[in-house]
């Protein structure tokens, strides 16, 4: 699975996907893009955005969207609070729909 990390989501969990490929919002080259021009670049070249944004389902519209969201609900975005629970985004995945926003907490 094609997987974009956005922006506020720290690149060194990309590890944790380890059967998924993984790119930044920087790498795609779209660093500073606000979130809907971004879920429209990202549209069909990723499958997934991985964000801890959760303002995000409510800021945009996903209709039509060819991109599941997944958002990890968590008290800060330290690589340390995140880390346990990278599994349950690793199940997550392979049932992240397009236009659909799952959220993943402890």
């Amino acid at each position: 699975m094609r997987v974009l990390l956005d922006e506020c989501f720290p690149r060194a969990l990309r590890r944790e996907l380890p059967d998924h490929e993984v790119r930044t919002v920087k790498e795609a080259g779209w660093a500073g893009v606000k979130n809907g021009e971004l879920l429209r670049l990202a549209a069909g070249r990723f499958d997934v955005l991985l964000t801890v944004d959760r303002n995000l389902e409510y800021q945009q519209n996903f209709s039509g969207v060819t991109l599941a969201v997944i958002v990890i609900v968590a008290p800060s975005n330290d690589v340390d609070v995140l880390r346990p629970l990278m599994s349950a985004v690793r199940e997550a995945l392979p049932n992240a729909l397009p236009g659909s926003v799952k959220h993943v907490s402890r």
